[in-house]
């Protein structure tokens, strides 16, 4: 997928809220239309990887019906090659570790159906301490492709800058080279790229939503945050995949079809994580349409577990051809109530229970951007069971358990408008609107924290939806619904919600102000469907 940055009237944006009937018309990129599902061994394995090892998992995968239900690839992480590169420059792999060699690994893998991938380096060493590919990018393109490999991950340790570039920039130059390379090829490698994550954990994130807004036109996938938990690894294995899902949660507006926000592995036979935190990985995960890469040790997975992983209700949601990102419709202190559309016109509703302890409560469908007049028919993924349902959801939840709804929107309700927050990615305060003012405040649940974005361009909240925000000199208020240009808002990939008639955008602590550069304060989370087309 190949996109650039530029301001969009909200009407463009709100394409993708599109009914089924016209999102027929939507291209599909065609080297990875969906995003990718299998095996990897890092956080599970690490460096602990062999022949054998692969052999079994794909053996495995075949046999318990995850390949039948996606999970499609199979691949290396690092640590698989030599410490130095062959006289002619090319990398090898270590021999004890992979006696018959890769290619007869990938030829075994795809004789059981898989796709076969492997793990390099953009710096001088791979993170194990292994040949990096800088300075050799051609060469180890070509030799993936001889080993009938078609999906290159590429890590990003031991990068420095060179004279003339920032680190920032010296990352865009070795991805960018990559995907020259790549984009010559006469079958192109999906391209999962890891840059954005070693940006990610610091408190100014200008650097962090550059290379995010750079990625996706040079790949297919991108890892925005910290490697997820590794197996025994020290720390709660449900913080790691917290840390990764709120991460996941900043960057809906970059993801299309043909590009994955990845939060990295399913760690599904991890042992300091219950049942319910297992599903609710997966399950979120699944809402997001991200990658779906199992690293645990296939071959003794629960009945429990292959039977979550195997829930082809939600993976159909993960695989779903509009790729939309599941967003914010709602958050407070216990639960996370996320939403998005479904190309066959159908809405998803995907609640979280953070808090320590179980929740029980009614979710009003208007959070939803659903009216609250109509009946639906509404599917539990989890179990198929439906219901008919009008004014709410009625939801009870364990802790760490996840809910997952399919909401089918009948021809004579009204039509999907983008609903949810609007939250600060570097604060993750949400944007609040009432009569006496509107600012940024700890995101509570209520409705005067749930905007509705109307294709015009007007941002109007639940609580009182005949009053639009509106800018005033640097000032922000709610005012009587106008459609003037002080009420019109334009969205960009960069985050920034632009005011029409000022040119200023949304600042958190100053109203409004002269538009910045990926500053902390002017980058905002949005609903689903206000997205770059």
């Amino acid at each position: 997928m190949r996109f650039t940055t530029s301001w969009v009237p909200l009407a463009t944006a709100l394409a993708s809220t599109m009914p089924a009937q016209v999102v027929a018309s939507i291209e599909n990129p065609s080297l990875l239309p969906t995003p990718p599902m299998g095996f990897n061994n890092w956080a599970r394995f690490m460096c602990d990887l062999n022949e054998t090892l692969f052999v079994d998992t794909a053996d495995a995968m075949a046999s318990t019906g995850l390949l039948e239900a996606g999970y499609n690839r199979i691949n290396l992480d690092d640590c698989w090659m030599n410490y130095d590169r062959a006289d002619n420059g090319s990398l090898e792999w270590n021999i004890t570790k992979f006696p018959r060699g890769l290619p007869w690994l990938g030829q075994y893998v795809k004789s059981k159906g898989f796709n076969f991938g492997i793990y390099e380096d953009s710096g001088n060493l791979t993170c194990g301490g292994y040949p990096g590919s800088e300075g050799y990018e051609e060469i180890d393109a070509e030799t993936f492709a001889a080993w009938g490999i078609d999906y290159l991950k590429l890590d990003g340790c031991n990068v420095y800058p060179k004279e003339g570039r920032n680190l920032q920039e010296e990352y865009k130059y070795l991805y960018s080279h990559w995907h020259d390379i790549l984009s010559r090829m006469q079958q192109p490698l999906i391209f999962s790229e890891s840059a954005p994550a070693y940006f990610s954990m610091t408190d100014n994130l200008t650097d962090w939503h550059t290379v995010m807004d750079w990625v996706p036109e040079y790949g297919e996938l991108a890892r925005h945050s910290d490697d997820i938990i590794v197996y025994g690894g020290e720390g709660s294995a449900w913080d790691s995949i917290m840390t990764n899902y709120r991460f996941n949660t900043l960057v809906a507006r970059y993801q299309r079809p043909g590009y994955y926000n990845d939060p990295d592995f399913l760690i599904s036979d991890h042992p300091g994580l219950s049942l319910d935190e297992k599903r609710s990985q997966f399950a979120l995960w699944a809402s997001f349409s991200a990658p779906l890469f199992i690293s645990a040790h296939i071959p003794d997975l629960s009945s429990e577990d292959l039977k979550y992983l195997t829930n082809q209700a939600l993976i159909e949601v993960d695989q779903d051809p509009l790729a939309q990102q599941a967003t914010l419709a709602s958050r407070d202190s216990s639960l996370d109530i996320l939403t998005r559309s479904l190309a066959d016109g159908s809405r998803l509703a995907t609640i979280l229970n953070h808090g320590s302890d179980p929740a029980e409560t009614d979710i009003s469908l208007d959070i939803l951007g659903l009216s609250t007049d109509c009946t639906y028919k509404s599917q539990d993924l989890w179990d198929g069971s439906t219901q008919n349902i009008k004014d709410t959801i009625h939801v009870k939840l364990d802790t760490h358990a996840t809910a997952v709804y399919k909401i089918e929107i009948d021809q004579k309700c009204s039509a999907v408008t983008p609903t949810g927050i609007i939250f600060n990615t570097a604060s993750g305060k949400c944007l609040t609107g009432t009569t006496s003012s509107v600012g940024f405040e700890s995101c509570n649940g209520s409705k005067s924290q749930i905007w509705k974005v109307d294709a015009s361009g007007l941002i109007r909240t639940l609580s009182d939806p005949s009053k639009c925000l509106t800018a005033d000199d640097k000032a922000i208020s709610l005012k009587e619904c106008k459609e003037d240009g002080a009420q019109k808002w334009s969205y960009v990939t960069t985050g920034n919600l632009k005011n029409l008639d000022t040119g200023n955008c949304l600042t958190e602590g100053e109203g409004i102000s002269a538009c910045g550069f990926e500053v902390n304060n002017q980058v905002f989370g949005l609903p689903a469907g206000v997205q770059l087309a």
